[in-house]
């Protein structure tokens, strides 16, 4: 009997989907700093040994950046965007009988909140023309965006309760019928529904990569808040109560790793960002983890990382520009396996 499932992110693979911003999209009022970002990203990228494929609607925007970096091993596909939060709108590629199934959900724009006609199009449009190698599967009539999964890689899917019952994204469907689809597309065996976390300013209706992540040796590393007169401290000591509770598929309570909540962000109209640890990036040899130019709680937050994935080398990346349209790194890139990027 086949047995589809969707690969953790510490698995293997060999390249990471950009997409490039440009003055068309929301970070056209701070383009060049917003642009700098990226191009630190792409560095670091490179230097995990990983490949870059950057979605824009003009090469030369990114190449005249980006070819200072690497001639070799960035890809660059011309394909119009609204934004650039790849995580979301990007393929997510399964794994059936060794070959590799790209999973073409629907993007509303986190529950119809912002356009996403573009952004719903990148997927099929790089597959149409031949760029991504594997079985595509069409399930454009149900919505889902790649932060708002978790994967180990053996059945399980970490989820929130407020972003996928949310009901602009799939409100004819009940958790149970939620649950079942998830189990067809994906291969899911087993979901863990966090009821509890938030942070303010997220768009996303709680996405779990801004929360809890799984990670290897049954361990999931969560945001934590220790401070009773944060306006977190109440949701967040309920998901971490929500996460002591939970236990994986031999039964066993998860090891749990707590990482400190930046301190407060706000935007030019005084209200707060969602900045955030749990946005870091895993990849084969390395982990890339957002900062904030907060030193002392960015080095506890990299230690931390150090000793959760003690065999890869934590890099950091200031995401000072992309908290400021609500996002982190994790939001920006999506992992592609080996074999799927044909050029």
């Amino acid at each position: 009997m086949t047995q589809r499932r969707l690969p953790a992110e510490w698995e293997d693979y060999d390249a990471v989907l950009l997409a490039w911003p440009h003055k068309f999209t929301d970070w056209n009022y701070i383009l060049e700093e917003v642009t700098q970002t990226y191009t630190n990203i792409v560095r670091a990228l490179i230097d995990s040994k990983l490949r870059v494929v950057i979605i824009t609607p003009d090469i030369e925007l990114s190449r005249k950046y980006c070819d200072a970096i690497s001639t070799d091993n960035v890809i660059y596909v011309e394909i119009d965007n609204n934004d650039t939060w790849a995580r979301d709108f990007g393929v997510i590629t399964c794994e059936e009988d060794g070959i590799p199934v790209l999973c073409d959900f629907k993007f509303n724009g986190w529950g119809l909140k912002f356009a996403s006609d573009k952004d719903n199009l990148i997927t099929h449009k790089m597959f149409s023309r031949s760029l991504l190698s594997g079985k595509y599967e069409n399930h454009l009539g149900f919505v889902l965006e790649g932060g708002s999964i978790e994967s180990d890689g053996k059945g399980t899917i970490l989820t929130t309760s407020e972003c996928l019952l949310s009901l602009n994204r799939n409100g004819n469907m009940s958790k149970d019928d939620i649950t079942d689809y998830l189990s067809k597309s994906l291969g899911a065996r087993k979901v863990l529904w966090l009821n509890h976390g938030y942070l303010a300013g997220d768009d996303t209706d709680s996405h779990i990569d801004t929360l809890a992540r799984l990670a290897s040796d049954d361990t999931i590393i969560y945001v934590k808040c220790d401070d009773e007169s944060d306006e977190h401290y109440k949701e967040l000591s309920l998901m971490e109560a929500d996460l002591k509770q939970m236990v994986t598929s031999e039964g066993n309570p998860y090891n749990l790793i707590g990482l400190p909540l930046p301190d407060a962000i706000y935007d030019e109209d005084g209200n707060r960002l969602p900045a955030t640890y749990a946005n870091f990036l895993i990849t084969p040899h390395t982990v890339l983890l957002p900062v904030y130019n907060q030193p002392a709680k960015d080095f506890l937050a990299e230690q931390m990382l150090k000793i959760a994935f003690p065999e890869r080398e934590v890099i950091t990346v200031d995401c000072n520009a992309l908290i400021k349209q609500h996002g982190s790194l994790h939001c920006v890139t999506m992992q592609i396996p080996k074999n799927v990027i044909l050029i």
